[in-house]
């Protein structure tokens, strides 16, 4: 193995962890928006009152998950034919 391999940069662990970092704030937010904010009570503050409101959020992900299995099937699908032709 390189020592490049062993021995990670500064720049990629800084980006390394940037990207878990905004990954898990991402998640946070969409379980916020999508769950928690909907079993609070009503609120007067105008953004989590309108992020109440919106049932957006809540439907995406489980209309999402049929599509990603069919995608991922093809795609196991097209790798096997490329694999045997």
């Amino acid at each position: 193995m390189r020592t490049s391999q062993l021995n990670p940069s500064k720049e990629s662990r800084f980006w390394g962890w940037f990207f878990v970092s905004a990954g898990s704030i991402f998640f946070v937010g969409f379980l916020f928006a999508a769950v928690i904010s909907k079993l609070l009570p009503p609120s007067d503050i105008a953004i989590i009152s309108t992020i109440q409101d919106d049932w957006y959020y809540c439907f995406l992900v489980p209309l999402t998950l049929p599509v990603i299995v069919v995608a991922v099937y093809f795609h196991w699908l097209s790798m096997k034919m490329f694999k045997h032709a």
